[in-house]
């Protein structure tokens, strides 16, 4: 196929280029694929986004919106432009001090839109900076410390806020709580590091998956020969016959029931079918209705109400009415903790199919290496890519490899197969390296979401407000395929009370399967969704018996001692009541300013706004429910004196490459500045476990603590010295220092293993657990992280918004092994837990991009003040705990309760959009 190109010359970074693209060619591919000006990103070709932002003429444009024509004879600046003679600018050293990358992949853009407004306007208010922000989304910072960064580098007065401090790297033993800036954080914001879609050899092959346009069908498949005829690059079409080993996959080891690709019947919207392979114009040019197959449709099983109906159409034949699993948690008499109530409340909630919407799409390319296969691409759980795809491609664990590329979000989205088994297969058959990555709406129809959820509850307490009974059933919408479902399953009911002393528990729940997109993991697995639903039921309990809704929690709150509804004591870490006593006297003054808000005289405008404040409480517990949930580190010293942590956990964002090497930094005795590491290599580092749950900082945080002490002893023993002995690198020498004694090790002396390392220490973790018995009963987590919430919302009665004004949030973590990062993971919670709430409803086949599927943008998220709350856990390490899922799950809860207390109205639905909101209002006779 021919293409027709011409030269386009123009300046990029104050160097004149030219490049042979077609005219039309956009900016922002021609940049990546002619320069090789990686950092501009392409999350969804759109101008949706804002990811591929770059300065033309020294205005930001959205690259993806540009043609390569209209760039001609201009100056376009890119983020690889902002640094001069190798030092960062101002810009980039503040966002690189306050944290504003996590995973970086919205960075590059945030930058040139800041850079583009403080060339305008030096020293730009909060809310200048806000506007100017607008047009780049970012999925995982909840955009304050965004702000914050802008704000200083402009040298704004009110920029606020808590940032690392980058000029000095903590004394020796003082890395754990020191504000770090991210070990990777300079890559991110020079645009350096390398995405999923960003180091593609320049001679591989490209794939793109045709994928099913129908909920459900039959297909049958003609004759693809005159398809390769006509086009030429076009190198081979895989079908589920080209795959060696099994055509099914799955996250639990009875649950490989999702095709690579579609045998005779597809399941779900968005399901691959056959593959093609060839040359990247080539397989974007084809068109899905050049590709013979015959459909045959079906009447799709939609809703877990209508797969769970009688004689329903099973979506898996061997799934009797529809049911993946059942999860169930009874302690005490339900019946008995009801007759002793004084007050009572029962209600149900709904929840939506919600979107992950990180800015990076899957990504990723693939080779064969003799009898081995190598992967590199974005995911957040390195070592259960590798088993996957050793089933699907027929080999041994060891013939696949896969280097984790920086990850740009995941959220729990990349805990599942998506590019792998593809391009692994490709590249396998055909020798060539193979690659793919997938367009936002390919991304949104094709991969997990949240889980919908149809949740029934009561509740009840005595006069005093102690609560006597709690019960609970949920339907899960689990899609087409297994995935996450079995987690959900049985994660909710162990936390469907909540963090509270409740003696009579119910909880029930069901995964049903539908022709809905699988649902996976989502930042909570299920708990958020029952958050929503306990909450609103404590607020109702707390009205009916006349006490405050804090105090009310705060009376039922577990605490060190108690039992949790699984009959497991809390032997440790329990600081619930700490967080809301924490907020207690800002409960307090943003009740009254609502309330004196609403009871003022009012305008014609104000008359139609209602303010509120809401709360709620959560706890998460860290890690795997009930199964041995291990992560082993290791650190080595080469012979040349590089410290190298071997860190097989995955960095999605949430700056475990960080924080691994703080912890590890102290437990050795060696500066943290003096560490390299390695991230996720299965080749290279051991299995971290995946990066989900909230569980690395517990989990593998303490294996990185064990390593390093465990190499420090080593060396202690080595030398002969005292555990008070202290350590120092110069070059080779490895110095021991012990009062006034001092011993050197010459390391260059010693051997060196496969990694070039002479000292080697090695730390695992498994946190201590209990299987649940029939009953539910047991100990599912060693730990669980708690926290309080508040909102304040306003309520717009004649059109239905509800506009978040501010938050205070208080989180007991443990230890703050990284202030700065626990604070920007909470903010970025929070984000998406306001996403959750008001705005994020997933309509499959409608709402497949960044457009019609609204996410928080930087305008969207109020100001936060965060409360460290620090209960120490002695499992963990240096007493820290998660906080990846805890920041979203009660920021939902605390917002619908700012809406009632504003409008006295409840809502039962999320998300809470305006038309739901304002039929509420209607129906409860509050607007007219």
């Amino acid at each position: 196929m021919t293409v027709m190109t011409q030269t386009i010359a123009f300046t990029v970074n104050g160097k004149p280029v030219s490049v042979h693209a077609q005219p039309a060619a956009r900016l922002a591919h021609v940049l990546r694929d002619e320069l090789g000006l990686t950092g501009t990103k392409i999350g969804c070709d759109a101008g949706d986004c804002g990811a591929c932002t770059v300065l033309l003429d020294g205005k930001q444009v959205c690259g993806c919106l540009v043609s390569a024509a209209q760039a001609a004879g201009r100056t376009v600046t890119t983020v690889e432009g902002l640094a001069a003679d190798g030092k960062l600018s101002a810009l980039q050293r503040a966002f690189h001090r306050h944290g504003a990358a996590q995973c970086g992949i919205c960075t590059p853009g945030m930058l040139m839109a800041a850079r583009d407004l403080l060339d305008r306007n030096p020293r730009p208010s909060e809310s200048e900076a806000l506007d100017a922000l607008g047009g780049v989304l970012c999925r995982c910072t909840g955009y304050r410390k965004i702000v914050e960064a802008v704000l200083d580098a402009a040298g704004t007065a009110d920029a606020g806020g808590s940032s690392a401090d980058s000029s000095t790297a903590p004394a020796v033993g003082s890395a754990v709580g020191a504000r770090l800036p991210k070990v990777d954080g300079v890559a991110k914001v020079t645009g350096a590091e390398r995405y999923g879609a960003d180091a593609i050899p320049e001679d591989a092959l490209h794939l793109r998956a045709v994928r099913s346009p129908h909920h459900r069908a039959k297909f049958a498949l003609g004759d693809l020969l005159p398809l390769r005829a006509k086009y030429p690059g076009l190198v081979e079409i895989l079908t589920w016959r080209d795959v060696p080993g099994s055509n099914a996959f799955g996250i639990y080891p009875t649950g490989k029931d999702q095709p690579v690709l579609a045998v005779d019947e597809v399941r779900y919207r968005g399901e691959a079918v056959v593959a093609l392979v060839g040359d990247k114009h080539t397989v974007t040019a084809i068109r899905d209705d050049e590709i013979p197959i015959a459909w045959t449709r079906l009447e799709p099983v939609m809703g877990a109400a209508t797969a769970l109906a009688a004689g329903a159409p099973r979506v898996q034949a061997a799934k009797q009415g529809n049911v993946l699993t059942r999860g169930r948690l009874v302690k005490g008499n339900i019946e008995n903790g009801y007759r002793a109530a004084a007050f009572k409340a029962e209600g149900e909630w709904q929840t939506s199919f919600v979107e992950h919407a990180y800015i990076e799409p899957e990504a990723g390319w693939a080779r064969r290496v003799g009898n081995r296969i190598e992967l590199h691409v974005t995911t957040q759980t390195p070592y259960m890519d590798r088993d996957e795809v050793a089933l699907v491609m027929g080999l041994e664990k060891d013939q696949v490899r896969i280097v984790p590329t920086a990850c740009g979000g995941g959220f729990g989205g990349k805990l599942d197969l998506s590019v792998q088994p593809l391009i692994a297969i490709a590249a396998w058959k055909l020798g060539r390296s193979v690659a793919c990555t997938y367009t936002r709406p390919e991304s949104m129809a094709a991969t997990t979401k949240r889980h919908p959820a149809t949740i029934r509850a009561r509740a009840a307490c005595a006069a005093d407000g102690k609560l006597t009974a709690f019960e609970m059933h949920a339907d899960f919408d689990t899609g087409a395929y297994a995935s996450w479902g079995p987690t959900v399953a049985d994660r909710v009911p162990v936390h469907g009370t909540g963090p509270y002393a409740v003696p009579n528990v119910k909880n029930t729940s069901i995964a049903v399967h539908t022709n809905g997109p699988p649902s996976g993991a989502f930042r909570g697995f299920g708990v958020p969704q029952a958050a929503i639903a306990h909450e609103a039921l404590y607020d109702m309990l707390a009205e009916k018996s006349g006490i405050d809704p804090l105090e009310f929690r705060l009376i039922n709150a577990i605490r060190k001692g108690d039992a949790t509804a699984t009959g497991q004591v809390l032997q440790h870490s329990a600081g619930l009541a700490q967080c809301l006593i924490a907020l207690r006297a800002r409960w307090a003054l943003w009740r009254r300013e609502a309330e004196a808000f609403n009871a003022k005289s009012p305008t014609p405008m104000s008359a139609m706004l209602k303010r509120g404040v809401g709360i709620a409480c959560m706890w998460y517990g860290c890690g795997n429910t009930s199964m041995s949930n291990p992560s082993t580190m290791r650190i080595g010293i080469s012979r040349e004196g590089k410290v190298t942590l071997y860190n097989g956990c995955a960095d999605i964002g949430q700056g475990s490459n960080t924080i691994m090497i703080q912890i590890a930094a102290d437990a050795l005795g060696i500066p943290a500045d003096r560490f390299d590491y390695v991230m996720g290599d299965t080749d290279r580092t051991a299995d971290a476990g995946k990066s989900s749950a909230s569980r690395q900082t517990f989990v593998s945080g303490r294996a990185a603590q064990f390593a390093g002490e465990d190499l420090r002893r080593k060396i202690l023993r080595l030398a002969n010295a005292g555990d008070g002995a202290t350590l120092a690198l110069a070059g080779s020498k490895l110095m021991i220092r012990e009062g006034e004694t001092r011993r050197i090790v010459d390391l260059l002396e010693m051997p060196a293993d496969k990694n070039g390392d002479a000292l080697f220490g090695e730390g695992t973790f498994d946190p201590p657990t209990q299987p649940l018995d029939g009953n539910g009963q047991g100990v599912p987590y060693a730990t669980y992280a708690f926290a309080a919430q508040m909102a304040e919302a306003e309520v717009d009665t004649e059109l239905g918004t509800v506009k978040v004004r501010r938050m205070a949030a208080a989180h007991d973590v443990g230890r703050a092994v990284n202030p700065t990062q626990v604070e920007g993971q909470i903010h970025g919670g929070i984000a998406q837990g306001l996403g959750l709430a008001l705005m994020e409803e997933y309509l499959p086949g409608r709402t497949e991009n960044l457009h019609d599927y609204l996410i928080p943008t930087v305008g969207d998220v109020p100001v936060i003040e965060v409360m460290l709350v620090e209960d120490a856990e002695p499992l963990g390490p240096y007493g820290a705990k998660g906080i990846g899922e805890p920041a979203l799950i009660p920021t939902a809860p605390a917002i619908f309760g700012a809406i009632h207390h504003a409008t006295g109205v409840r809502m039962h639905f999320a998300p809470a959009t305006p038309h739901r909101v304002r039929e509420a209002l209607l129906k409860a006779g509050v607007a007219r």
